[in-house]
Parts: C-alpha cells; structure tokens; sequence
C-alpha cells in the first residue's frame, strides 16, 4: 500500500535524504571577534542571506540555494552601519550591510558552482586570487564523489610580506595579491601573459600556496585547487582551527 504524501516526506526528512535539488549551506563563525559574512549571485538565480548578515563568534545560519546556483562568500570585519544598512567595513566591504556588489580586495573567497538535474556535479573552490583577509574553510557533507575539503586555514596576516600589508592601525587586518600591489601583466595574468602557458606562479603565489596548499593561489592555480562533488551540502567555517 502506498504510503500518503505526507507521510513519506515525513519519512525522508528522518532519514536525512535530500529533498529535490535545493543546497544547504551552513555559515559558521569561530572567529574570536563578530565577521559579517557576504553572498554575492554570479549567475542572478538567487541572493542568499539578503546579501549580507552578522554573525557572532560561535553562532552560524543556514542558507538555501536552489539548483544551478553560482556565486560567492566572505567575511567582512571591523564593521559599522546605520539604522538604513549604509556604512563601512576594514576588509571585504561593500558599501552595504546587503551587498549587491563584491567585496573590496583584499578578500578570502569561498566560489560555488553548483548543479543542475542534468549534471549533478558541484564545482567549489577557496581563492586567494583577491588576496586574504580571514581563515576560511569549505567542507561538503553527504555527497558523493571527491568531495575535497577546501580551504586556507593559515594566518596570512601574520606572515604577509610588507609589500602586501593591509593595516588598521598597528595591525595587520589583510594581505594583498601580488596583482593589487603592483598591477604588472606578470602577476594579473594580463596582456602578454593572460595564458596559462605565460602565467605562471610566482614568489607570491608560491608563498600562498605553501601556506595553503588547497587554496587557489593566483589565476591558473585550477589543477590542485578545484574541488567537486555531487548532491553535496556545505559547511562554510570562518577561522576554522588548524
């Protein structure tokens, strides 16, 4: 006998299966200080979490995406707005609580791609490409495939060269790309080296990419730093421990 409708979503929701094709992605913050994380659609699907939200240390929010969603998360720091959302962060701002644009380098970037009913596969990644300003790890839950974690769980602030810092007073608040701080061909993979064959890393990448070996380190990085999945959902964790 066949069992009524809502019974059996009732029997599915229990047993932990995913319902159609929506993704769960779960924010985490174990930052020691308040992040405003941010979400930003590249394909106009969806706007996630309106855009942009607050997030205490050790609280977390959930957000759903629906099939084929693509864009992108960060944390912002040091922020203040008014009573209308308008204002300022340190790092990763926006103009907005609610971004509707991407946030300013330099900027850890958590970059999804997700599936559709025809091709189930997931594509994500963790970029330095903007630069760094907080730890940030990727981790898929319940799906099949690869399923990598991703991620840069390193402090570069402490490590960033000179010639790279971000500062807020004495401290350091985020490290820039080799591209930001000297706008060279060489290091924004432009002009007469806007290919993989003539991009190639370099002293500062390199340093990225030692400290975070699964982190997009400059343009060309895709072989080692390109994660996939299938029917995956996602734990985003800000400052996730080492």
């Amino acid at each position: 006998m066949a069992l009524p409708s809502h019974l059996f979503l009732f029997l599915l929701l229990l047993s932990g299966c995913k319902i159609g094709s929506a993704t769960v992605f779960t924010i985490e913050n174990r930052c020691s200080y308040t992040v405003w994380p941010a979400t930003l659609s590249g394909n106009g699907v969806a706007t996630l979490g309106d855009g942009g939200f607050s997030l205490a240390p050790g609280s977390s929010r959930q957000l759903t995406a629906p099939s084929g969603w693509s864009g992108r998360f960060w944390a912002r720091t040091s922020c203040n707005f008014d009573s209308s959302g308008n204002g300022q962060c340190a790092t990763g701002d926006c103009g907005r609580l609610q971004c509707n644009s991407g946030g300013a380098p330099p900027v850890t970037l958590a970059e999804f791609t997700l599936g559709t009913p025809s091709n189930s596969k997931d594509f994500y990644d963790v970029s330095l490409v903007d630069g760094y300003n907080v730890k940030m790890g990727v981790k898929a839950t319940g799906g099949t495939g690869d399923c990598q974690h991703a991620g840069c769980v390193a402090d570069l602030n402490a490590s960033c060269p000179s010639e790279l810092q971000v500062r807020n007073g004495a401290s350091v608040v985020a490290c820039k790309s080799a591209c930001a701080a000297f706008n060279t061909a060489e290091f924004c993979c432009t002009g007469d080296h806007s290919t993989p064959a003539t991009c190639g890393p370099t002293q500062y990448s390199e340093m990225f990419k030692h400290a975070c070996p699964t982190a997009y380190s400059y343009a060309y990085d895709d072989a080692s730093s390109t994660c996939t999945c299938s029917g995956s959902d996602y734990l985003i964790t800000f400052c996730p421990p080492q």
